[in-house]
């Protein structure tokens, strides 16, 4: 008897990923592909997707159960009734400062929204610019709604930041009397059921005319289940941006604090505007590979750098003005790559005391995923600087995505 597959998709940053899974849980096949076009253009998502789909081997498409799909957290895109992109998407790291009276109006004692980089904000803008006859989906949820033909639902953790209230399972009262309240998702917990992928579209790339699609989660949501997460372990992944997690008791409603709800656990956690996205702006990942061999980690640059990968920080400070400090720049590319190591380290460490500052408590180890865990000279730098010891996590993101699929109900 063939296997029974289980698929995990994961669109990042700069392109998008996919792992097949067996019923044992373990991984049978992984590709990933970059966008063709920029991260804001949803025709890249769908590129980037229909390339995976077409390259996986034909028993995996027969025999494709069911799929999840994980997206960058904070990416809101406009489409028409239909679904179809009538702009680009407004990414996670751009602030809208637009309607900041109308914004805090919205969110009375709801810290969390009330910052230019939440999804309302964003919202707003896409309002005031196409008017309300449209929908507004996340990442994640509008590429789930190409696989179905149909963009009704959204995955609840996508939506914290455009007010969906975990604990309440509803949006806020504010939103009740908006003309804007049609544009929103009707909101569906993750790993859930939604529905059977549109005909066609199996049709058209061979796949289980039965496969089943899974609402899913973040991208550092996936990385948590894809680390399995323990009570006392801190979660740092390190992709184009830099993300810290961590399980806890109850929600904490600040300002660039994320609550979701992950395997029955609360789990709260920060992202920055800084990650390995300032890194790929200097060096090739050849030239990372072969520069971090001459850096001794025990050492220290003495340069003080603000590495974001541009204007503005979420997380652990909210400052949509923040400006990034890359100079003055060494002669020595190997002391550069050294100095803006340490200064992702800093930002890291000032996250984990942020989160400390809330929660009570700091992990006992940190976990690492994501393309910058690979970097041993990196986690001793990191290692020194925020004095907890560091593991990393082979699992990808899509991984996870995967995971989230076979346990689903």
């Amino acid at each position: 008897m063939p296997d029974n597959f289980y698929g995990g998709l994961d669109f990042g940053t700069s392109g998008a990923r996919i792992s097949i899974i067996n019923l044992d849980k373990k991984l049978v096949y992984s590709n990933s592909v970059p966008y063709s076009y920029s991260f804001k253009n949803p025709i890249s998502w769908i590129n980037s997707c229909e390339n995976l789909l077409a390259s996986l081997p034909i028993e995996v498409k027969i025999n494709l159960n069911k799929l999840a799909i994980s997206g960058t957290s904070g990416t809101l895109i406009p489409s028409d009734l239909q679904g179809e992109p009538i702009g680009e998407a407004i990414p996670y790291d751009q602030a809208c400062n637009e309607h900041k009276i109308l914004l805090e109006s919205l969110t009375s004692g709801e810290d969390h929204l009330r910052t230019p980089y939440s999804s309302l904000a964003k919202a707003l803008k896409l309002i005031d610019k196409y008017g309300t006859n449209i929908l507004l989906r996340h990442q994640s949820d509008w590429i789930t709604g190409w696989f179905l033909k149909d963009w009704t639902h959204g995955e609840e953790g996508n939506n914290l930041k455009l007010g969906w209230d975990l604990k309440k399972e509803s949006w806020p009262k504010s939103y009740l009397n908006t003309s804007w309240q049609k544009c929103l998702p009707q909101i569906i917990k993750s790993g859930k059921i939604i529905g059977q992928v549109n005909f066609d579209l199996a049709e058209r790339f061979n796949l289980n005319k039965k496969l089943i699609l899974i609402s899913g989660t973040t991208d550092s949501n996936a990385s948590v289940i894809a680390a399995g997460l323990g009570k006392e372990d801190g979660l740092t992944v390190l992709g184009t941006t830099l993300v810290v997690k961590k399980i806890i008791d109850n929600p904490i409603k600040k300002q660039g604090i994320t609550n979701h709800r992950v395997n029955g656990h609360w789990i709260c956690g920060g992202a920055s505007n800084a990650g390995c996205g300032i890194l790929s702006k200097f060096f090739s990942d050849l030239e990372i590979k072969e520069l971090s061999r001459q850096i001794n980690p025990s050492e220290n640059t003495s340069l003080n750098l603000l590495p974001l990968n541009s204007k503005g920080e979420r997380f652990p400070v909210n400052n949509s003005n923040l400006e990034p400090i890359l100079g003055p720049r060494p002669v020595s590319d190997s002391l550069y790559l050294h100095a803006l190591f340490e200064g992702l380290a800093r930002i890291e460490l000032r996250g984990w005391e942020k989160l400390g500052e809330l929660t009570g408590s700091f992990p006992k180890k940190i976990i690492t995923i994501g393309g910058g865990s690979k970097n041993p000279q990196w986690r001793k730098i990191r290692e020194k600087i925020i004095n907890i010891p560091i593991a990393s996590c082979r699992k990808t993101t899509s991984f996870g995505t995967a995971l989230l699929a076979i346990n689903s109900k």
